[in-house]
């Protein structure tokens, strides 16, 4: 993935076509993982309106570790 969130998303299936048209199953994810995704489709959808084209996140916007990471 473009940005790294491989490993919180690891059920992830995307039936999509060039358009974004079709559907994605996110499957079992973390509540965090859910929040940054979310945090993550505003922005864009924000930017979208701007007509401006979406920054990638900061790293401070994860606060948690990937599943199966060392603590």
């Amino acid at each position: 993935m473009l940005l790294g969130l491989d490993s919180d998303f690891p059920g992830l299936v995307a039936d999509v076509n060039v358009l974004g048209d079709g559907l994605v199953q996110l499957g079992t994810v973390r509540p965090e993982a859910a929040e940054l995704l979310a945090e993550l489709l505003m922005a864009g959808l924000r930017a979208e309106r701007s007509g401006t084209t979406a920054e990638s996140p900061s790293a401070d916007l994860r606060e948690t570790p990937a599943v199966g990471a060392a603590s």
